[in-house]
């Protein structure tokens, strides 16, 4: 299953998760944000149930925002599982 999700509060503009059957990260894509540290975090979580990556991510913020690319990631995911 694929969900696109649209960010709020931060660089990047989208998230993008594609899922299989047992809830395990297939894909990750994020539109804009920080290149090379968000390639990083894709590949980690590649392989990864998506409740174990929303435990890690969530909450993370960047700077002074409320929020950062890798918990759009979790609010993406916890979207997804919603679906």
């Amino acid at each position: 299953m694929t969900y696109q999700y649209k960010n709020r509060g931060v660089c990047s503009v989208s998230t993008t998760v594609t899922l299989n059957d047992n809830h395990e990260i297939e894909s990750v894509e994020v539109v804009g944000g920080c290149n090379g540290n968000l390639k990083g975090i894709m590949s980690l979580l590649k392989g990864m149930r998506a409740e174990d990556a929303i435990a890690k991510l969530e909450g993370i913020t960047c700077g002074s925002r409320s929020s950062s690319c890798p918990d759009q990631i979790a609010i993406a995911l916890k979207e997804a599982l919603q679906q």
